[in-house]
């Protein structure tokens, strides 16, 4: 009986299904643990395009910008920065004055080419936007239903990737980029691509 007399006292033994909640815990704070030792930028998410060429597309301009619509053809014989972006995306407007200053930047080599794909947006929108922050495109194309971004694998924009001189995707970067970023990432990626042809 237990010390109030009333009932027998019960200890149930400690079984194996009561810690598996923990073990569960554990073996998932070390993974994340992991991961964060790995090095590994948690910002880059893997593109099924990289490494591979392209999706074919046709974009018509958008109107009011001064600069053409963009093609698969477009992308070959010099390598490509195709920047995704949309009047109604706030990163979008972050990141311009950066490639503003990538487009001076390469504005003498004929070698490399600044692209834009305006994606989901309103074309009086976008030609407003990029009177007001700066039009970088040497082409935009405008893709109102999403259709060539999903073909490209877009999760939001901003977005960009660089394309090599045969089309083919070599990197994507999620996100807006900054001075660090295009100094860092994009510009050793452009010389490479560049000795490499």
């Amino acid at each position: 009986m237990s010390a109030s007399g009333n009932a027998p006292d019960r200890r149930r033994p400690l079984r194996l299904v009561h810690l598996l909640p923990l073990g569960l815990f554990a073996c998932l704070a070390l993974i994340f643990l992991l991961r964060l030792q790995s090095g590994v930028d948690p910002s880059t998410i893997p593109s099924a395009l990289v490494g591979h060429a392209a999706p074919p597309f046709d974009l018509p301009a958008v109107a009011g910008t001064g600069v053409p619509g963009l093609k698969r053809a477009d992308l070959a014989g010099k390598v490509t920065i195709v920047n995704v972006f949309a009047s109604w995306c706030v990163p979008c407007r972050q990141e311009q004055p950066e490639l503003n200053q990538l487009a001076h930047d390469l504005a003498g080599d004929g070698r490399v080419q600044l692209v834009g794909m305006n994606y989901k947006d309103d074309p009086a929108k976008a030609e407003a936007f990029l009177a007001d922050v700066g039009n970088p495109y040497a082409a935009i194309g405008a893709d109102r239903d999403g259709r060539t971004g999903i073909d490209w694998g877009v999760y939001g924009v901003p977005e960009t990737y660089v394309v090599d001189q045969n089309g083919v995707v070599r990197h994507k970067f999620i996100g807006p980029l900054s001075a660090d970023d295009i100094a860092r990432v994009l510009k050793p990626m452009i010389d490479a691509e560049l000795k490499a042809s």
